[in-house]
């Protein structure tokens, strides 16, 4: 006797599939659906990825959840979330091909939309210093260190050492914010003005300070601390 459940979860794969190759202007539950289907191959995804979508949000934000939450939703096994994670560094990976081909500030979304996906999941302060060349595109993203829920440090002479070594001309210093406040710190101003102070001797421009905060970032030069 026919499956006729098997059937339709079929065809509505298929319609999935031309849905996107006609337009890839699909929603985020959609396209979360059908790269599920790769993962996923013979049950019904659609709920996984409506617990998904209802827990974490956009499809940017499921993809850049850590493996321990993700494995916390039904339905969701270390295949699948090794999957989902895949997704993750594929898209950085892509953002930062973009920034090594071409200067960072030329197409400024692809930097804030790196920040984002690099951080913003993150329940501990990291500190990243991405330093660049004369043209300013990427030589490197560094994390600097890794901190605690509200503390991460910086060492000024540190980033000045690694900034000779890779023969960077820019520096971009960036941090993140678990808690979600967006104003930077008394501390944040500090180090950002002895990062300046430091690579000014040497004729090493500071660019910006940026903080990823709530899913959005944040510029110190904006606020005219630098």
């Amino acid at each position: 006797m026919p499956d006729k459940t098997s059937d339709f979860r079929n065809g509505h794969r298929r319609r999935l599939r031309d849905k996107f190759l006609e337009s890839p202007h699909i929603t985020d539950a959609e396209l979360l659906e059908l790269l599920l289907t790769y993962a996923i191959p013979r049950i019904d995804v659609k709920p996984i990825v409506r617990a998904l979508i209802n827990k974490f949000g956009s499809y940017g934000k499921i993809i850049a959840t850590s493996n321990e939450d993700l494995l916390r939703i039904p339905g969701v096994g270390p295949e699948t979330a090794t999957f989902i994670k895949a997704l993750h560094a594929g898209t950085l990976r892509n953002y930062v091909s973009n920034m090594k081909d071409s200067p960072v500030f030329h197409k400024y979304e692809i930097l804030e939309n790196y920040c984002k996906m690099t951080l913003a999941d993150k329940n501990i302060e990291e500190f990243h210093v991405i330093y660049l060349d004369k043209n300013n595109q990427l030589i490197q993203d560094d994390t600097h260190s890794v901190g605690t829920v509200d503390h991460a440090v910086a060492y000024p002479r540190e980033i000045l050492k690694h900034a000779l070594e890779l023969n960077a001309c820019h520096v971009i210093l960036l941090h993140n914010h678990p808690s979600g406040s967006p104003i930077f710190s008394s501390d944040d101003i500090r180090i950002t003005k002895a990062v300046q102070n430091i690579l000014k001797n040497i004729e090493i421009d500071l660019h910006d300070h940026l903080l990823v905060a709530d899913g959005r970032v944040f510029s110190a030069k904006a606020m005219n601390f630098i």
